[in-house]
């Protein structure tokens, strides 16, 4: 995955520690000196080895709430679906549902993850989170998300609370997990925030040099709301307030107007593409093939497990290719290989951390994802980019490495049991839809 779009066939990828030494073909002085060096060889045989994908955009808790009803609208599926749900979690139960999402993004080939976190009803849900991230060796990102205005009430914080939390967290948890782990500004949304809490989010950022992380543009609805209430379009207000620079990943950008896209490049900030929920949500299509003409950085995404509905990063790359085709009546936007880079290169990039991440290459991070291809559904094999694109989902994820540590080997998590974690899971979410559905309706279907 890098500028030159290298393939080595055969190649191999050697790691010292955390860090890639070298990668080259299956020829020469260089691979007899590493096979006799070497303490374990992993045999990729058949197999493509490509640098980690990044999830630029999730929402980890939400592992408990996917498939509890579908078929709403995004301001109907929040009221009555993820506020109750996320409401009656208790802080044990954001631990497991993290696990349970890690596990996921990792056996599906991300090595990073990006999660908005925005449920504060205790101070340790933020926490359990971060556990989760640390024990299953998962690079984790957590965007600390807060509202202070509108949104569900119980879900609302004092915005001096919010960043005292921000910097507790920053002091407890940045570069935890061997420099895995870090800390991210996140106000949740345009419509839920006050024009004094966005630009004190944005001064925040800039002095503790965050990331900040933020969705802007989902619906038609939100460029409304802020043409109401200040005269301006979501991008326009993100610019306004002091918030929109390299460090800013905009969430969806969907409805995004000409000059916004201008905006975008010139600041330079990142688009985060979700798109299996932005059509599971029927919110629109974000103007993808115009950023990246444009020279804008667009990140993929899987967005939550609640409107998703699951975390399969390979199944991403293929929803981002069709999903463009289908929408322009043009079967050459977005070829594979484009769509690769998104999934790696591009989400390093929104992270600010091309110098370490998303491609292999010497002195990056020992950040990788090997996906078996000697599958009926995928092989025989002409182009490895088509192959990985079109026809790999996560189930062909054979091992997967972070930060030089191996973290899925032949297909299951080393660090945890993923089969106890899914039936405590299952326990406590049984437990929790006869706690809801009285209330809501939702929850008391099986059908």
């Amino acid at each position: 995955m890098n500028e030159e779009r290298t393939v080595y066939d055969p190649g191999y990828v050697y790691i010292e520690r955390d860090r890639i030494v070298d990668v080259g073909g299956m020829t020469g002085e260089r691979v007899e000196r590493w096979r006799s060096e070497t303490e374990r060889t992993i045999d990729a045989s058949g197999m493509a080895v490509i640098p980690g994908l990044i999830n630029g955009h999730t929402h980890l808790f939400q592992t408990f709430l996917r498939g509890v009803s579908d078929d709403y609208k995004l301001s109907d599926w929040l009221r009555q679906v993820i506020w109750p749900g996320s409401l009656a979690m208790e802080p044990g139960d954001f631990h497991l549902a993290a696990l349970i999402g890690c596990i996921e993004n990792l056996k599906s080939g991300a090595t990073t993850v990006m999660d908005h976190h925005y449920v504060h009803t205790a101070e340790a849900n933020t926490d359990g989170v971060l556990r989760a991230m640390e024990e299953t060796g998962i690079r984790g990102y957590l965007a600390r998300g807060g509202v202070d205005l509108s949104y569900e009430p119980r879900l609302r914080e004092d915005e001096a609370a919010i960043f005292a939390r921000t910097d507790s967290l920053l002091d407890r948890w940045s570069g935890a997990a061997s420099g895995r782990i870090e800390i991210a500004m996140g106000p949740l949304n345009l419509y839920g925030c006050s024009r004094g809490f966005l630009e004190k989010a944005a001064r925040f950022s800039e002095e503790r040099g965050l990331i900040t992380h933020i969705h802007v543009a989902e619906t038609s609805d939100q460029i409304e709301n802020t043409l109401g209430r200040f005269g301006l379009r979501n991008l326009e207000l993100v610019e306004a307030v002091g918030m929109l620079s390299p460090r800013t990943q905009v969430v969806h950008g969907i409805w995004l107007d000409d000059g916004e896209l201008e905006l975008l490049a010139k600041r330079g900030a990142s688009v985060i593409h979700c798109p299996v929920s932005n059509m599971y949500l029927a919110s629109g299509v974000a103007r993808v093939p115009e950023m990246l003409k444009k020279g804008i950085n667009v990140a993929l995404g899987t967005d939550g497990p609640g409107s998703n509905n699951c975390q399969d990063n390979l199944e991403v790359l293929k929803f981002t290719a069709c999903l463009h085709k289908v929408e322009r009546l043009d079967s050459t936007l977005l070829p594979a290989m484009e769509v690769l880079e998104m999934g790696t290169r591009g989400g390093a990039r929104a992270l600010g951390r091309e110098v370490d991440l998303g491609t292999l290459a010497p002195g990056k991070k020992a950040d990788l994802a090997i996906v078996d291809l000697r599958k009926a559904h995928i092989a025989p094999v002409h182009r490895y980019s088509s192959a990985l694109v079109y026809n790999a989902n996560g189930n062909d994820v054979h091992t997967v490495i972070v930060n030089g540590s191996l973290v899925v080997e032949k297909g299951r998590c080393t660090r945890v049991d993923e089969d106890e974690i899914i039936r405590r899971a299952q326990r406590r979410v049984d437990e929790l839809r006869e706690k809801l559905a009285g209330a809501y309706a939702v929850f008391g279907a099986r059908d």
